[in-house]
């Protein structure tokens, strides 16, 4: 999910950048040390989009640097546990398939992308027994997040499935919504 964050951090402007206005010299900062960050509580942050409040600049002896107490407003992707994705499949591999979505990417294994037997074929698709379903590359899905790891901050891991109604690609969807359903007695 997108949102928009305020946050309030010191920011430091180092001495070669005092000649420049202070609101352009703490937007390249804010931005040098945000964009692109990866946390738990931030998500990935794609792009710093207002200033806020900027304090008085502190100098910290030794440093040569000011300090200025600044709020400001990130746009950051953060994933959230069950929510619904779409994307794009960018890589299939023998054990599951890769899905970009936004500025993230999932992995979906194998035995989560349908309901059926699954098999790899060497054309780097993902093929259902009984099913004829196929996923490859470029294909657009739908997908959940099932799991998500941040024990390595610059590679988090997003675990999605598409196993359940409403999921999957979107050929697949389409398909579920155009069939009869049958009545139960």
């Amino acid at each position: 999910m997108f949102y928009k964050l305020k946050v309030k951090d010191y920011i430091r402007i180092p001495p070669d950048k005092f000649d420049e206005e202070l609101e352009t010299a703490m937007i390249q900062q804010i931005k040098d040390k945000y964009e692109g960050h990866i946390s738990q509580d931030l998500g990935s942050v794609i792009d710093v989009s207002t200033i806020g409040e900027i304090k008085d600049g502190v100098i910290i002896p030794g440093d040569g640097a000011t300090y200025y107490e600044t709020e400001f407003e990130i746009i950051s992707f953060i994933p959230e546990m069950q929510e619904v994705v779409p994307g794009t499949i960018r890589d299939i591999a023998d054990f599951g398939a890769f899905l970009t979505m936004g500025p993230s990417e999932g992995m979906i294994h194998i035995s989560q992308t349908m309901n059926d037997y699954v098999s790899f074929s060497k054309d780097k698709a993902l093929l259902g027994k009984e099913s004829k379903k196929t996923l490859k590359v470029n294909d657009n899905c739908r997908a959940r997040i099932i799991s998500i790891s941040y024990k390595d901050l610059s590679n988090p891991k997003i675990g999605l499935t598409m196993r359940q109604e409403g999921l999957g690609k979107e050929e697949w969807i389409q398909d579920d919504l155009e069939k009869p359903k049958s009545k139960k007695k």
